[in-house]
């Protein structure tokens, strides 16, 4: 996947984004997840909207992974995450969001409980052609009871109705579900907004 923002790229194909310091002023951090299926866009996402360079735990991928990670539908990826990836974004002069991008393989999967913990909320990232890797997601944080969006990553195939990703994943009407392209910075900029007024909007309710 390559960055479709109009900043440099350093070799390894990440943005070189300057990092940007902390206000001074910032009291309170929030926690976001990123979580999703094996080669799903998370990495990108985060890479796309932190205002740091963000600090990523990628190793390449080789032969002696080839019967334990399925590429079926992500042939060309290269690289995976091994533990998390951490960004940040400054939402005004006291508030910072940070971000953690979850690892997707299933060996790794019990990483995301701790990751969850104390999270205001996740975006679950979704490729229908590997539709079935975040049913795990889903349930898990339903069952820690933490407030999600779920988004399909567009990778360019074949166009698929919200409405038949929804009923696929027989999502509550009640969670969010958008497009996006975890490559593009405003797209995934959406999203997590996406998330924080669900959010906002279980608190007024009294569900948060």
């Amino acid at each position: 996947m390559h960055s479709t923002t109009s900043e440099p790229a350093l070799a390894d194909g990440t943005l070189d984004v300057p990092d940007t310091p902390l206000p001074a002023g910032a009291a309170q951090a929030l926690k976001l997840a990123v979580v999703g299926g094996f080669g799903v866009g998370k990495t990108t996402m985060v890479r796309s909207v932190s205002e740091i360079r963000p600090l990523t735990t990628e190793e390449t991928m080789t032969s002696a992974g080839a019967s334990v990670d399925d590429l079926h539908g992500v042939e060309a990826k290269g690289t995976t995450t091994v533990a998390f990836d951490f960004g940040r974004i400054t939402m005004d002069a006291t508030s910072v969001l940070y971000l953690f991008g979850a690892p997707g393989q299933q060996r790794f999967w019990f990483l995301w409980d701790r990751l969850f913990s104390g999270a205001l909320g996740a975006v679950v990232l979704v490729d229908t052609r590997r539709l079935e890797d975040c049913f795990y997601a889903i349930d898990r944080l339903e069952a820690q009871g933490t407030p999600f969006v779920v988004a399909h990553n567009d990778f360019g195939e074949a166009d698929h109705p919200l409405e038949d990703v929804r009923a696929a994943l027989d999502l509550d009407p009640a969670v969010p579900l958008l497009r996006c392209d975890a490559r593009d910075r405003d797209s995934a900029k959406r999203v997590l907004i996406a998330l924080v007024e669900h959010v906002r909007t279980l608190v007024k309710e009294g569900r948060r």
